[in-house]
């Protein structure tokens, strides 16, 4: 089935400036709060929210076979669930009803004051119920950067690396929508020197520069998916900054690495831009040497190039570029992450949330993480209210934005942009 509402060429009557995200060739899936405090599903054009649950029950979607509430719910998890052929439908329909030539909707008032609303009269929710979450750690450039600081610079990278796409199981209760401040975390550290450690509040947070995708059901207990295969179950792709303590990182890491460090907050962008608006975008990923077990053999093309940058924001300051990276530099595919992962019979399902893993570059201004631009803090990164830091202090503000662009179109993920509030005190 051919994906028509990828056409470089047509014009919304909604209208969309230059340089926006959401173009219509981009209809991504959200799901928000109405001014009158109702949940519903929709998709984004320019700064215009769509409410797909009232384009569904004024018969937007006839002749799609969809549930009767399938846009009326507060998670996207039935829809994802429905497939790639259904996801398609849908796309194409928006965009046909949305095309300037079409009039069905744009000539008729009466619906359009019920379906669009501005996208400021709107709260953004997160997107899916995320059952399971897992981050890989697949950028070559930020293994090896860790790999020189933490241990032997000669031998950056543990002796797997280059065989399989490393992750660890994280914790889906506390991943938040664009918005949500985050607290500094309390833990243990070993401070330098000492022998015994101290509880008190992180020194060392720290935000992770990564994209993560949203998978389909896509396999029974058991079953393995094939490399071949893997992308026909990936409906998405979000923003995500995956904070981390450092300090809490080194002291709990050995030996079943990371917990507390990384399970305290984790941020994702609201709306989920889909493989089939990414299309346009795929192109070549690193070359794999040595090649991978067969199992994880690909040919083609399965990276994308997505410009993305981190912006530092310190409280009542100006926004600062601290990193300027792209996803295209990621060693191992999404698909051979999903692959692999249910290569032992791991059971995967609709709205499970992958992570890449902080996406670094080959340039000192692409590494996706403080600990990195300021190489463990030995130098610091100079912002223009005249404040240096080495890691993230209290009040300071994260926000990461990407997107895709080529000659005809611009398909971008909005933000995810989250402030570091002080550690939480119980009253």
């Amino acid at each position: 089935m051919p994906i028509t509402a990828n056409n470089p060429n047509r014009k919304s009557w909604i209208d969309v400036q230059k340089d926006s995200d959401f173009p219509i060739q981009n209809i991504p899936f959200g799901v928000f709060l109405t001014k009158d405090d109702i949940i519903t599903i929709g998709t984004r054009i320019g700064n215009c929210a769509i409410d797909l649950g009232a384009m569904q029950q004024l018969n937007y979607f006839e002749g799609i076979e969809l549930t009767d509430d399938m846009f009326m719910q507060d998670t996207l998890n039935d829809f994802i669930s429905d497939g790639k052929k259904t996801w398609r439908l849908v796309r194409n329909r928006i965009g046909d009803l949305f095309d300037s030539e079409n009039p069905k909707l744009r000539d008729n008032k009466a619906h359009r004051d019920i379906i669009i609303f501005d996208i400021n009269e709107v709260e953004m929710q997160l997107p899916v119920l995320i059952g399971d979450y897992t981050d890989f750690y697949s950028s070559k450039e930020h293994a090896t950067n860790v790999g020189k600081m933490f241990r032997d610079p000669e031998n950056a990278l543990l002796p797997n690396w280059l065989h399989i796409p490393v992750g660890y199981h994280g914790r889906s209760s506390t991943i938040v929508p664009s918005g949500i401040p985050v607290h500094r975390p309390m833990g243990q550290t070993l401070p330098n020197g000492d022998t015994q450690p101290v509880f008190g509040p992180s020194r060392l947070v720290d935000f992770e520069l990564e994209t993560a995708f949203i998978t389909t059901d896509a396999n029974i207990m058991g079953e393995n998916i094939p490399v071949t295969e893997a992308e026909d179950y990936i409906f998405g792709m979000v923003l995500l900054n995956d904070w981390s303590a450092r300090d809490m990182q080194k002291w709990e890491y050995v030996p079943l690495g990371p917990f507390l460090a990384k399970n305290f907050a984790s941020s994702i962008s609201p709306w989920i831009v889909t493989m089939d608006a990414l299309e346009p975008f795929r192109t070549k990923g690193p070359k794999q040497e040595p090649a991978p077990l067969p199992y994880l053999q690909q040919k083609g093309k399965h990276a994308y190039d997505i410009s993305l940058e981190v912006y530092l924001t310190p409280n009542n300051g100006e926004p600062d570029l601290v990193s300027k990276s792209n996803f295209k530099y990621m060693y191992w595919s999404m698909a051979q992450q999903l692959a692999h992962h249910t290569s032992n019979g791991c059971k995967v399902n609709s709205g499970d949330m992958m992570g890449s893993g902080t996406i670094s570059g080959p340039t000192p201004e692409s590494f996706g993480s403080m600990l990195e631009l300021t190489w463990g803090g030995k130098n610091p990164i100079k912002l223009s209210n005249g404040t240096e830091r080495k890691f993230i202090d209290d009040n300071d503000t994260i926000t990461m934005k990407g997107y895709c662009k080529n000659s005809q179109i611009r398909i971008g993920f909005g933000e995810v942009s989250s402030k570091l509030l002080p550690s939480f005190v119980r009253k």
